[in-house]
């Protein structure tokens, strides 16, 4: 073909239509992209309020029980959210509505050590709650934070990018300036928030790889994850004597505090499943941020509830610079949306019709 039929094989547009087939195929590109990730973005987002919003409510209930009807024993609680976990997943199991394998000799070796972590993260957690007062409970669990970017890092690979870690620098000092002047600083307090914190960050990390690497599924891991500890934790309980505390307890002939009781063991499952659903559709850096952003609201009521905080300026600013950093860690995450490439998908789409 010689240069002037070349020349006349090929139809040029005008610039105007050229502009009108470019913004047609742009927007049917990014109709395209919105129906692939609304969904995933939807099921990110509701996993986080759900998770969010379950763990504000058992805080609150935890607090109550443990500092307002003075409950002695936080282990006695933590054995009762593993046995609600492990009755409500069989009663699902055996009405069809989940599917959990029979037990087999590896399952113990697949998911450990996350039933340990699981365990020693409620325990410490409950620890916490008891000794502390809400609002530094709350500004201390932020050192979680740091540790799950750390761990994150070392075990999954995952490296926050510069504004996540001064989001989380942020939350950090905030807390810091807050507890210089605590005025209820205990050492008992302190350490087990701070193991919580470790136990925290773990138990995000390993329930994130147990979900990529063990073939039982989440509500298995779910399941095991409790069974497996409640005899060893029903021995602790037994040698510490909390059974034996716990059994004498005055108050469990009342039915408001019955009730209680019973919506903090049942909202432990339910705490664990809105875990597994938002670190496995998130990250567990996004799941523990979710936790402190949900403290926000906790710290501002925990002023209230237990009445165990004694305000004063110097903790009270503290407190407020940490909870900007969790907002502003927020809209990093969730403001933030990756955009499509139009202009690359438009141009060839736009030479296969010419």
């Amino acid at each position: 073909m010689d240069r002037a039929n070349l020349e006349d094989s090929y139809t040029l547009l005008p610039s105007d239509e050229e502009n009108v087939i470019n913004k047609e195929i742009e927007k049917e590109v990014n109709d395209e992209h919105f129906q692939e990730t609304s969904p995933q973005l939807w099921r990110k987002i509701g996993s986080a309020l759900f998770y969010g919003i379950t763990s504000f409510l058992l805080t609150v209930v935890n607090k109550t029980v443990l500092t307002s009807w003075h409950f002695p024993s936080f282990l006695v609680i933590s054995i009762g959210q593993l046995a609600a976990t492990v009755i409500a997943l069989y009663i699902a199991k055996i009405m069809g509505v989940v599917s959990i394998p029979n037990f087999h000799r590896e399952i113990p070796r697949k998911v450990m050590p996350l039933p340990i972590v699981h365990f020693g993260n409620m325990v410490t957690g409950l620890g916490g709650t008891q000794a502390i007062s809400l609002p530094m409970f709350t500004a201390f669990r932020r050192f979680s934070i740091l540790i799950t970017m750390i761990l994150e890092y070392k075990i999954l690979g995952v490296q926050p990018s510069l504004a996540v870690q001064m989001s989380v620098w942020c939350m950090l000092s905030g807390t810091m300036l807050a507890a210089i002047d605590d005025l209820t600083f205990t050492i008992e307090g302190y350490s087990y928030i701070m193991l919580a914190n470790f136990m925290t960050a773990a138990y995000g990390v390993y329930i994130k790889q147990k979900l990529n690497t063990v073939d039982i599924g989440k509500y298995g891991i779910m399941f095991y994850n409790s069974l497996i500890m409640i005899l060893p934790a029903l021995l602790l309980a037994w040698l510490t004597g909390d059974l034996h505390t716990a059994s004498k307890y005055k108050h469990w002939a009342e039915p408001l505090f019955f009730v209680q009781f019973l919506s903090t063991c049942f909202m432990g499952f339910i705490l664990t499943y809105s875990t597994f659903l938002c670190t496995q559709y998130n990250s567990a850096l996004t799941t523990a941020m979710v936790g402190c952003i949900k403290n926000v609201f906790v710290s501002y009521i925990g002023m209230y509830i237990g009445g165990d905080y004694v305000f004063s300026w110097l903790n009270y600013i503290g407190i407020n610079i940490s909870i900007i950093g969790s907002i502003y860690y927020t809209y990093i995450i969730f403001a933030k949306k990756d955009q499509p490439t139009p202009q690359v998908k438009t141009n060839q789409k736009y030479n296969d019709m010419i």
